[in-house]
Order: structure tokens, then C-alpha cells, then sequence
């Protein structure tokens, strides 16, 4: 087994300068972690560039490549750019690409890896994503790790925690995880069972916030409008955040009374590979650091949006000088709606001025397999 290192953050090649949102809210006894989540970490080797599908029986030449740690790396690097203290229990292959992914979370993110273990003999998980005309067809291959991994047995004090919840299937660590005060923010996927029953979702009470789609929320509460399922969901959770695609997000928040309504930022989308878990690391960073409602939805979209510009999941989460690029950019062009601009004004008071550099920005690609200069 391998035990994190335990080092200090570290700007790795690809990461943003940080700022830390929860700077004024930080205190003697605070939890060790701004965020828990557990989950698998694919190697995600993403080709864009195409010009179609792939048709059966020819070969398609991309025009660009990238690799880089997925599945719940997507999420974990999200958290971990935006300032978030970030740590993720996962299970890694001891294969060069298990060794890749650690090093690339560890050391080129800054996530603490200390609940998260290598399997002796156990393969990482790939993906291949080819992304075309902002859509994306991927091809993925794995085997269950061990059933003792990835997730300890009781998981790290954190402000917070993200959950994947499954229809028909509760883990125990997120009850744990909130009983130790974690808010917990659960996402979910696609129902292949076709029930589409809210109490196949056991750890929904444990929730804080539930984000899922407008076609998984009109589903699950057997409405026929967007807006009507996030009220119903208010039922089963204090938080609901509906996504509705190129028409923005809707959230009710059921303690407060509030409602937002926010519509997406147009952008050239590359592509939508980590995009919403992009949106749901936006939306717990601003509600740990207490913004309105309206506020975190606004960013939760405005950070999924610059992640689509960009290829690869976590290789497209933005950080703040992304952020900053992007404010100073639309400010400046003339012309703008003034109530848009109004809708990011809060990010005026979060952004430093040193984080600033010229738009547009573009990441390196990694690929695997250089030789190390001697």
C-alpha cells in the first residue's frame, strides 16, 4: 500500500495561483479539510478536434490530445483550483498510469491523497473521450478494485463533502461524514433502473444540496417543468439545483426562502467533458464561503462554462487567474449589458489584482511517456 506523503501544497505545473475564499471564515478547530469525496480515478484520455463520430470500420485523425486523472478527479481538482482544501480516498493501480494520476493529484494539484491507497495488481481504469460538435462519445474499461477500497471506514472531519448518490444503494460514509458536521452535496446519474424513485435514495436526507439536471429532476418528482421539480425536491432536501443546459440553473433554497434564476454565459464549447462536476465544485465553494444564492449559481455557471472552452475534465477546471482573465475581459469589451455585468460584480472584491494576465489562456497538454533530462 502507498501512504500519501502528507507535503504541502505545491503549484504544480498546470495549477492557477490560489486564492482562498474561505480566508475570512478560518479559525483555530476548524476541520482539516474544506472537502471529503471519494469515488474511482479513470485515466481520461480525451482526442478532440474531430470533425464527426468515429464511422464504423474507418479511421479519424483528431487535431488534438490530452491525458490526464478522471472520474472523480474531475471533481477533486475542480475543488482543489478554486481554493478548496481538498481530500480524496480513492483507489490507484500500481501501473504507470495509477503512478501518473497520484502524482498529478498529489503534487501537481495539491489534494490530500492520505485516505486513498495504491492496489498491488489492480489496473487503473481508462476512459477515451472524443469530443466533437460540443458533444462527446466515450469507450471506458476497468475492474472493480478490492471491496475494502477505496473509502475508509470513517471518513475525515470537513466542512464538506460531495457524494455520487445511486438509486438502490446507500454508503455508509456519508451519514458518518455528516454526522461529523460535513454539509454534503450529492449529485446522481442517469436511473438505468427506470424507477426513478427518490426513496431509492437513501442518503438524500443526509444532503445539504441535491444538483441534478432538469431531466433527472422533472423524473424523479414527475413534473413537467424544471422549475416545479426544484420546488418538489425542496421537500426531500434543504438545497435543490437544477441544471437546464444552454438555459442556465434554477435553486431553491427551502430554509431561506429564496430562489435564483440564472442563465448560462454563451461560449464556443470545446468540450463539456467535467463540466458539471465543474458547476457543483462552483457551488460548494460559494456556499462554504456563505454568497447568496443567486451568487453561487452565477458561479457554479460562469466556472462550468470556462472548463467547455478547454479539452480534458480536469484538465479544463478553471482556477482564478481564469476567472480574473475572464472578468477583466468582459468588462472591457464595450457594449455589454449592464444588468450581466451586474449579475459578477462580487467578483470584484474576491479577485486580486496580481492574478491578472492577458485572455485568451491556454493549458499545456501532458502526455505520458517523456523521458525525464538528465
Amino acid at each position: 500500500m502507498k501512504a500519501s506523503t502528507g507535503k504541502a501544497r505545491v503549484e504544480g505545473p498546470h495549477r492557477s495561483p490560489q486564492v482562498d475564499p474561505l480566508a475570512a471564515l478560518r479559525a483555530p478547530g476548524d476541520p482539516p479539510w474544506d472537502v471529503y469525496l471519494t469515488g474511482t480515478v479513470f485515466l481520461d484520455i480525451v482526442f478532440t478536434g474531430l470533425d464527426s463520430a468515429p464511422v464504423r470500420g474507418t479511421e479519424s485523425w483528431a487535431r488534438g490530445m490530452g491525458s490526464s486523472p478522471g472520474g472523480v478527479a474531475n471533481m477533486a481538482t475542480a475543488l482543489a483550483r478554486l481554493g478548496l482544501r481538498t481530500s480524496l480516498a480513492a483507489a490507484f493501480g500500481d501501473d504507470h498510469y495509477g503512478e501518473y494520476c497520484w502524482d498529478a493529484l498529489e503534487r501537481g494539484e495539491g489534494i490530500d491523497l492520505s485516505p486513498s491507497r495504491t492496489v498491488p495488481g489492480w489496473h487503473s481504469p481508462v476512459t477515451v473521450s472524443m469530443a466533437y460538435d460540443g458533444e462527446r462519445t466515450m469507450v471506458s474499461h476497468g475492474h472493480e478494485p478490492p471491496p475494502e477500497e477505496p473509502a475508509p471506514d470513517c471518513p475525515p472531519r470537513a466542512r464538506a463533502a460531495v457524494a455520487s448518490l445511486t438509486p438502490g444503494r446507500g454508503a455508509p460514509w456519508i451519514a458518518q461524514a455528516a454526522r461529523k458536521g460535513a454539509r454534503v452535496f450529492g449529485d446522481v446519474g442517469w436511473d438505468d433502473t427506470g424507477a426513478w424513485d427518490l426513496a431509492a435514495l437513501p442518503d438524500l436526507r443526509h444532503c445539504e444540496a441535491f444538483l441534478p439536471n432538469a431531466e433527472e429532476a422533472m423524473r424523479y418528482t414527475r413534473t413537467d417543468c424544471p422549475r416545479a421539480a426544484a420546488r418538489a425536491l425542496t421537500e426531500h432536501v434543504p438545497v435543490a439545483v437544477v441544471t437546464l443546459g444552454a438555459d442556465g440553473a434554477y435553486a431553491v433554497d427551502r430554509r431561506t426562502g429564496e430562489t435564483a434564476s440564472v442563465p448560462a454565459i454563451d461560449v464556443e464549447a470545446l468540450d463539456p467533458t467535467g463540466a458539471g462536476d465543474v458547476f457543483v465544485a462552483g457551488f460548494v465553494t460559494g456556499t462554504l464561503a456563505g454568497w447568496p444564492l443567486a451568487d453561487r449559481l452565477a458561479f457554479a455557471g460562469l466556472t462550468a462554462a470556462l472548463s467547455v472552452q478547454e479539452f480534458g475534465g480536469s484538465l479544463s477546471a478553471p482556477g482564478w487567474t481564469e476567472i480574473g482573465a475572464w472578468w477583466r475581459k468582459v468588462r472591457s469589451v464595450e457594449g455589454q449589458e449592464p444588468s450581466a455585468l451586474r449579475r459578477y460584480e462580487f467578483l470584484t472584491g474576491l479577485i486580486p489584482g496580481e492574478l491578472v494576465r492577458p485572455w485568451p489562456l491556454r493549458r499545456a497538454v501532458p502526455t505520458i511517456g517523456f523521458r525525464r533530462s538528465a
